[in-house]
């Protein structure tokens, strides 16, 4: 029998790169909540598709579906709400050395983002799953996630002690404003409780059914996920104001180039629409 785990919150962009948002009555199918990196931004000139490390003013731009249109808002206030529609034209472009093949889209969004990145770029639609790292879900875990935050204080504190609270003391609800925050610089599709921090680590393989914010979905979880230096970009701005890579790091086991791991990939097994 799958075990149980609550979860906080689904959040997502429909745009890649662009804000990470909790998502409400988000509906699943076997790649993941629907909606998810549902379009991407391209160079259409290198054939590649925009990173948010590269491109970190993607952080201040708000994406999300609404019905038929893609709203999308720019710090300022500028909105471009329509349906986006494929042009017919295709490009294939290059995503972490894959080849993507994507639909070029029409419409007033590329010219919004264009401007707002002074550089040309196209509005394309991707195959459900094609531009995504690894697997269709990251999760990441309250009590992991207090944990961090911690050891975060102590390096901008200079305190000394680096102990581990196992018993979960730390552990903070997804109101407080240090938890959410540090969930958004994460980016995970998922945050579930949990009282012993990286204990997720040990579910490899497993099935888990989750409650609360997501009913009855069951996922398989998979590896821990490597973490690179966009977790170091306010999630709000895309301005440098952290130096959390540098505390995964020094207490996080990395991968063979040296990202250090925080939370855990997953699959989902099945799903029941909402």
């Amino acid at each position: 029998m799958a075990e149980v785990v609550e979860t906080r919150a689904v959040a997502f962009t429909p745009i890649k790169g662009t804000r990470h948002s909790v998502q409400p009555d988000v509906e699943f199918d076997a790649h993941g909540p629907l909606g998810d990196r549902r379009f991407c931004l391209v160079d259409a000139a290198r054939g590649r598709v925009l990173r948010t490390v590269q491109h970190p003013s993607l952080l201040s731009v708000v994406a999300r579906l609404q019905g038929s249109q893609l709203v999308v808002t720019l710090p300022d206030g500028t909105t471009v709400a329509e349906a986006p529609e494929l042009s017919g034209e295709t490009l294939t472009c290059d995503y972490w050395g894959r080849s993507v093949e994507l639909g070029l889209m029409t419409g007033a969004h590329t010219e919004l983002f264009s401007d707002h990145l002074a550089q040309a770029v196209h509005v394309a639609q991707a195959p459900r799953g094609a531009i995504v790292f690894g697997q269709p879900l990251t999760i990441v875990a309250t009590a992991s996630i207090a944990e961090v935050a911690h050891r975060a204080e102590e390096n901008r504190t200079g305190a000394a002690g680096h102990a581990t609270a196992a018993d979960g003391e730390r552990s903070q609800p997804i109101g407080d404003t240090a938890v959410a925050e540090l969930f958004h610089r994460f980016r995970a599709t998922l945050l579930v409780e949990t009282d012993e921090p990286f204990v997720e680590e040990s579910w490899l393989g497993r099935v888990m059914t989750l409650r609360g914010a997501v009913d009855g979905l069951r996922v398989r979880i998979g590896g821990p996920v490597p973490r690179c230096a966009v977790v170091d970009l306010d999630p709000t701005t895309g301005e440098r104001t952290d130096r959390l890579l540098r505390t995964l790091a020094a207490t996080r086991a990395p991968n063979r180039v040296g990202e250090p791991f925080f939370g855990v990939y997953a699959e989902v097994v099945q799903h029941s629409g909402r």
